[in-house]
Formats: C-alpha cells, structure tokens, sequence
C-alpha cells in the first residue's frame, strides 16, 4: 500500500502528458483510458458561483478555489478560448461556474470572465485564460500539476505564470 501511495501523483503525471500531448497542433486524447479524477477534484458548476482566492503555496501567493485546491492555467490555450477537451479535460476538470467567481483579498474583478466552452460549459477565466484543476492534485494546497509537459502551470494574482 506504501508503495502505491508513493507512485501514485507519477502515474498521474504520465496520463496527464498522454492526454494532453499536441499533435499537429491540435490536443489529441490519450491512447490509454484516462484515470478519472478523484472525487474531491471534480468541479460542478456552481448556481451562484465559486469562489477563488489567493492559497500562500511553496511557489508563491497563487490562485485556488475557495476549498484551497490549486488552479492552473493551460499555455495551449488563447485568450477567451480552451483547447484542453476529452481526455485532457479528465486530467485537468475545467473550473466551471455560471456566474464570475466571488473573489478573496488581493484580487480584482475584472482580471476574471467566463468564456462558453465547446460542450456548452461555462468556464472562468483569468486574464482570459481558462482556469483547470488538476486530478492529480487530491487535497487542498497541492501543486503537482505544476509544469506538467511545460505546458501547465499556477499563476499568481498580477496573472503571471510561474514556471
């Protein structure tokens, strides 16, 4: 069982390079059945909004959600638009919300939009960059998707990534 544990965020660092590999340009699904992200990684769209705020993290005062899970950003992406779907978004759930997110000290409302995602999602954006969770990240404060393919990473309240 220790062992397990132990390789456990590597596992889930390989599926999320195979899911979200470009080919040609385009994101491509992974070969393999994506692991499903564990249950208290899984966003739901929120009636009235979520909440995002600032989380103090070994890499800096980055975003998170109002539980403390870590939000990241996707380098594919453009702005106002997510390239991340399938068996990318498996890996990396959209943080979606029907409404702007209430936001906690030190942040400002109009650094955040929601765009329309392809499958009719809505989903916050942050400097009109698409905001993710990432599955391999099973409790508050984690940062393991952090620079995952170099293509994903955590972002600090001026919108800077930090890689």
């Amino acid at each position: 069982m220790r062992v397990l544990r132990l390789t456990a965020p590597f596992i889930a660092v390989a599926i999320a390079l195979a899911a979200c590999t470009s080919v040609g340009g385009a994101t491509t699904a992974p070969t393999t059945a994506p692991t499903a992200a564990p249950a208290s990684a899984e966003p739901t769209a929120a009636t009235g909004g979520v909440t995002v705020e600032l989380a103090e993290t070994d890499l800096g005062s980055i975003l998170a959600d109002g539980t403390g899970r870590i939000l990241y950003v996707f380098t594919d992406d453009t702005d106002g638009v997510s390239n991340c779907s399938g068996g990318c978004l498996a890996n990396w759930p959209a943080l979606l919300s029907d409404a702007v997110p209430a936001l906690g000290q030190g942040l400002d409302a109009e650094d955040f939009g929601t765009i329309t995602r392809d499958d009719g999602g809505s989903q916050v954006t942050f400097f009109g960059l698409p905001l993710y969770y990432f599955a391999g990240d099973t409790a508050p404060g984690q940062t393991n998707g952090q620079g995952v393919g170099g293509k994903w990473y955590v972002v600090d309240a001026a919108g800077k990534m930090i890689q």
